[in-house]
């Protein structure tokens, strides 16, 4: 019987991917967002030196970590030997060796240090602008509380007092029936993470609070923030993104939930010139949102559609990997919270491409 023989096949990455696959159109919006980043790219790397990292592909390696439900830099490097869709996506030839993990997650810090998240959040916020898919306005606004990369036997008070933890790394600790608050107890893994919890009925935790700004026509996320898990962070917040929208004559609304109906919170959006669609809480107090706000269509209409920002939020959590976040500190864990929310406004913009393509 004939052996039968290999013959040579040239192909690149490009060859791979499929002519409709989603990720295609995704490409698309990425690279018109980096276009714009050319100058900060510029400003981040000296010119003399070894040759490091290019900042476009570890931009892009965030987004398929986000795309992809990628844990660690290590992994995504693991799957870059492999995964020919990433070495497209990256521009790497096929027999090009994957990052160095050490080498991958040092040059990343660098994005942090320059403040890249911000702007690629802002640049996709203005893609979709650009395509007129955001309304500018009507809004919704939502907080959620992200557990921080820290245990509570951590937390422990600040004066170093009341330690009494056993040898060993992992060593049992019994805090049970102790007093423990943000303001006597600390995290000696993050500081700047604080104990809270979600109901009355859960257990406490460790916690960031995550904050989205929405607009209601495609529910595209035009502002993000992290802040320490406070009792007013939500409202206080609610207000610094309102006041970072582009000034207007038009009166523009917010939807919200019932944790944002309280009075001086109501009395400062209506100073911002913005309608407060907020739902009424009336359990066993008085809302402060009356007959005046609730008898317009528009407040029903706005309740109905605020509820769309429990996408990115569910999103986040689950696909992006941020039920627990994975970082120590709130700048960095804030700058891959832009980035997450960044990479899911990508995702519904491609989505709203591939809609308007068809139609």
């Amino acid at each position: 019987m004939p052996v039968r023989q290999l013959s040579m096949v040239v192909l690149s990455p490009d060859d791979l991917v499929p002519a409709k696959h989603p990720i295609r159109r995704i490409r698309k919006v990425i690279d018109a967002v980096l276009g714009e980043l050319d100058g900060e790219f510029d400003a981040m790397y000296s010119t003399i030196g070894r040759p490091s990292l290019p900042p476009e592909a570890l931009l892009k390696a965030t987004v398929l970590m986000g795309l992809y439900s990628i844990r660690s830099e290590r992994q995504f490097c693991e799957r870059l030997n492999y995964d020919m869709l990433f070495k497209w996506f990256l521009d790497l030839p096929l027999d090009a060796a994957a990052f160095d993990a050490s080498t991958f997650a040092k040059n990343r810090k660098r994005l942090l240090q320059h403040e890249i998240a911000d702007r690629f959040f802002a640049l996709v916020v203005d893609q979709a602008k650009l395509r007129r898919y955001a309304s500018s306005e009507h809004f919704s606004v939502d907080g959620t509380l992200l557990e921080a990369w820290a245990s509570h036997k951590s937390f422990k008070p600040k004066d170093g007092s009341g330690d009494e933890s056993g040898p060993g790394r992992n060593a049992e600790a019994n805090f049970h029936g102790q007093q423990r608050s943000n303001e006597t107890h600390a995290s000696t893994t993050d500081p700047e993470a604080r104990l809270a919890r979600k109901s009355n009925m859960t257990a406490a935790k460790l916690f960031f609070m995550g904050h989205w700004l929405m607009e209601n026509r495609h529910a595209l996320i035009v502002d993000a923030e992290l802040t320490p898990a406070t009792g007013t962070a939500e409202r206080d917040t609610a207000l610094e993104m309102l006041k970072r929208l582009p000034p207007t004559k038009r009166r523009r609304t917010l939807g919200a939930d019932k944790a944002y109906d309280t009075k001086a919170f109501v009395a400062d959006l209506r100073g911002l010139g913005v309608t407060p669609h907020v739902a009424q809480n009336t359990t066993n107090r008085r809302s402060a949102i009356d007959g005046r706000t609730t008898r317009h269509p528009g407040h029903a209409v706005s309740q109905r559609i605020r509820k769309r920002i429990e996408e990115p939020f569910g999103w986040t959590k689950t696909i992006a990997g941020g039920r627990k976040l994975r970082y120590i500190g709130q700048r960095r864990n804030r700058a891959w919270f832009l980035m997450t929310g960044a990479v899911y406004n990508i995702i519904r913009i491609a989505a709203l491409d591939s809609d308007a393509a068809t139609t």
